[in-house]
């Protein structure tokens, strides 16, 4: 590439970020890392009127805990700032300045009531060439009209003058070229005096040029835009440095058609947020991934498979693999459906992934929540969640999978009390304590042979003098290998679970 690779994540702070924005973030950042080249974070507060406070901390967090780093921002800093809109008035003043003394854009007066009644008069009506020269605006009023309005305080917006029927080619990396005739565009407003700031298309048009972004990679809703964009990059003079456009498809509903939306989430049961939202007008918390128990790495695979592939059969995927992997020509050009379930499974392939250390210091909040913090070694946790992590999805699984290695059942299910405990039982329980505390060694596979051979010696039922142990030290017929959950626990914790049981449990009628 003859240009830097330069990519830019532009957000606006009007609530949490939606997941199909992180997945426009992780594809610019998955881009930009593999060509060596620059992720910014640009927020886009234009819109003052829908600003909510705490948004843009919201966004930085979020890109933090799923590992896209950024290279330039309001946080990290830069040499093409300030990287948030609302601090760059003088430079769009005097970009529209710029299209005003050129001729490529004209001032506008027209009142909301006067809109409306063109609308009501004009069928499909749109501000263009057709009906611009019956409105009012610079290019119908004399100009020492238009500077006393101006200079009276009147309200105006100051519009691009859109030239009619010359076709406007896109040229992306996704859908080829995109072909369109300017008289489907509208005079669209590029600049508004009640509050000195541009609207979205000239601030994103002067912001990409000056922080030279090479790629524009977004969403496919803004594809209708990106004529005008072009167009605005010809009327500065700006052709020989105009971006690559990449419009990534669209994220959409798990069951249905249609667009992804939050309403699909609370339906379903699953987040559209990275991290979870208190809302700061109505009070509404919204859930979010990491709050679920997601980890971040999983989600991020997740992600990127949505209107992505390797162009091979890989799916779990580390951080680096996929941006080695990463090309726009495995991407797709109609919608990707949100398989949430799938979601689920990453989760659990990286769960299974995790060193059983590093999974023992996400559960420990757990147990501080279970009362029962500093009671069992760092070794210990991590061997026990090793034994069970293949049956959990979510690190807040491992409690209900794994609980019996850190409390004493006080219950037993119904269910095996009744299939398993019979009149006999608690004397054979009670030879098995015997055994148990003949056993020197009391590793899984000497224990277990033992166990097995008195067993056999004895005559006894294999399946129910095993389930009933079971039953006794764990509460259930569940978990683990039993000898691998007896080498475990000190010897006395296991067999003062036998007795309890035999004290406990009720001999069958």
């Amino acid at each position: 590439m003859d240009r830097k690779v330069r990519v830019r994540f532009a957000p606006s702070p009007t609530g949490p970020l939606h997941i199909g924005g992180v997945r426009t973030a992780l594809f610019n950042y998955l881009f930009a890392r593999q060509h060596g080249g620059d992720m910014i974070l640009r927020i886009e507060d234009t819109d003052s009127r829908r600003f909510v406070p705490g948004a843009e901390e919201y966004i930085n967090e979020s890109l933090k805990w799923l590992g896209i780093g950024i290279d330039e921002g309001v946080r990290e800093g830069g040499g093409y700032g300030p990287y948030k809109q609302s601090e760059r008035r003088d430079i769009y003043r005097e970009h529209v300045k710029q299209l005003l003394d050129a001729g490529k854009a004209y001032i506008a007066f027209d009142t909301p009531e006067e809109l409306e009644a063109a609308r009501e008069a004009t069928p499909n009506f749109q501000y263009d060439a057709s009906t611009r020269m019956s409105m009012r605006n610079s290019l119908t009023m004399p100009k020492e009209e238009v500077d006393r309005l101006i200079a009276d305080g009147h309200q105006y917006v100051v519009r691009f003058k859109i030239e009619p029927d010359e076709d406007v080619t896109v040229n992306d990396l996704i859908r080829g070229q995109v072909t369109i005739n300017s008289n489907i565009l509208d005079d669209k407003v590029l600049y508004k005096s009640a509050d000195d700031l541009p609207t979205y298309h000239l601030a994103n048009i002067v912001d990409d040029h000056l922080m030279e972004v090479s790629h524009v990679i977004r969403g496919e809703e803004w594809l209708p835009s990106a004529p005008l964009h072009v167009l605005l990059y010809r009327a500065f003079g700006w052709e020989d440095t105009m971006p690559q456009f990449v419009h990534l498809p669209l994220l959409l509903k798990p069951v249905g058609n249609g667009k992804l939306s939050k309403r699909d989430g609370d339906k379903l049961g699953f987040p559209v947020f990275p991290l979870e939202w208190h809302d700061p007008k109505s009070g509404e918390i919204s859930s979010g991934y990491r709050e679920k128990g997601y980890l971040p790495e999983a989600v991020v695979n997740f992600l990127a498979l949505l209107g992505w592939n390797p162009g091979d059969d890989s799916e779990v995927m580390s951080m680096q693999e996929l941006i080695d992997k990463f090309s726009f020509d495995h991407c797709s050009k109609s919608g990707a459906k949100f398989d949430y379930k799938k979601g689920i499974w990453f989760n659990h392939e990286y769960l299974m992934k995790m060193p059983d250390d590093q999974l023992a210091v996400l559960f420990k909040p757990i147990l501080v929540e279970k009362g029962l913090d500093g009671k069992f070694s760092d070794e210990y946790i991590a061997r026990a969640l090793g034994m069970v992590k293949g049956r959990a999805d979510f690190v807040q699984d491992l409690w209900d999978q794994a609980d019996f290695f850190f409390v004493a059942p006080t219950e037993y299910a119904p269910k095996d009390v009744k299939k398993r405990w019979s009149a006999e039982t608690p004397a054979i329980m009670n030879e098995l304590i015997g055994v148990l505390e003949g056993i020197d060694d009391m590793t899984s596979a000497n224990a277990e042979k033992i166990v097995l051979d008195w067993i056999a010696a004895n005559g006894y039922h294999l399946g129910n003098v095993m389930n009933a142990f079971r039953l006794a030290v764990v509460g259930a017929c569940r978990g683990p290998h039993m000898f691998d959950i007896t080498e475990m626990m000190p010897r006395q914790e296991v067999i003062a679970r036998i007795r309890r049981a035999i004290d406990t449990i009720p001999l069958p009628e």
